[in-house]
């Protein structure tokens, strides 16, 4: 029988996050969960997650929520970056707060987590970031969510080589357009055209996305990677260039 794996997932409350830690625990591993606010439904598992109020955005507060870990666990297997806030505009409208939430939380939260767990990760830990396809591809609106994500991309690039010598692999993986507390606010023509450009013609589910992310932690010589899982929205916006 394999031996159980702690796991830490911040924005694990909800969304991508909440069923990543589902699925973990299913196979019986252990999960901290980072968040802001606890779940708001209970977990199928709850004597395998611990969860920890933490903002991510916070670099005191990521600290402590580490420390806590680590007193808990004892050590780290795989730590998954699903934490992520959207805040929606173009460059002539969004504002220089919003702009620096959605980068103090979608890309320095990730920096400061992975500097905080990488001196204390073992040779055959996982990394994984979650990104989004509008990291890669431009989409009205998405000014800072955009350049966060892609800034996403490459602290992974970076991350991947530096962490490599230690066996500590690091990979990031796309989401495309999933059912999520975060997309529930598009509506309308937003929806419609999304909806119009991805091949699949449906958007996916979190539990899907959390398959990908299970799969990506349990693979030993995958590192620097970037794992599209979107219904195939990237090539698509790619052949329509």
């Amino acid at each position: 029988m394999t031996e159980a794996k702690n796991w830490l997932v911040t924005g694990g409350s909800r969304g991508i996050g909440r069923a990543v830690v589902e699925q973990a625990t299913a196979r019986g591993d252990r999960v901290a969960v980072f968040a802001r606010k606890p779940a708001s439904a209970q977990w199928t598992h709850p004597d395998r997650v611990v969860e920890i109020h933490t903002d991510i955005a916070d670099p005191d507060s990521l600290a402590r929520g580490v420390d806590i870990v680590f007193e808990r666990f004892g050590s780290l297997d795989v730590v998954v970056n699903a934490a992520g806030v959207h805040r929606g505009g173009r460059i002539g409208d969004l504002s220089r707060a919003h702009w620096d939430e959605v980068i103090g939380t979608n890309l320095s939260g990730a920096f400061e987590l992975a500097r905080n767990v990488a001196p204390r990760l073992d040779a055959g830990s996982a990394i994984i970031n979650v990104g989004a396809v509008v990291g890669f591809r431009g989409f009205p609106g998405d000014v800072a969510y955009g350049a966060a994500k892609a800034g996403l991309h490459g602290l992974t690039q970076v991350l991947a080589v530096e962490l490599a010598p230690r066996q500590i692999r690091v990979n990031l993986v796309i989401p495309g357009f999933v059912d999520t507390d975060m997309t529930s606010a598009l509506t309308g023509r937003a929806r419609e055209r999304i909806l119009a450009a991805i091949p699949m013609g449906r958007t996916g589910l979190p539990e899907e996305i959390a398959q990908v992310v299970v799969g990506v932690a349990d693979s030993p010589y995958m590192t620097g990677s970037v794992v599209a899982t979107d219904g195939g929205l990237m090539s698509s916006f790619s052949s329509r260039r």
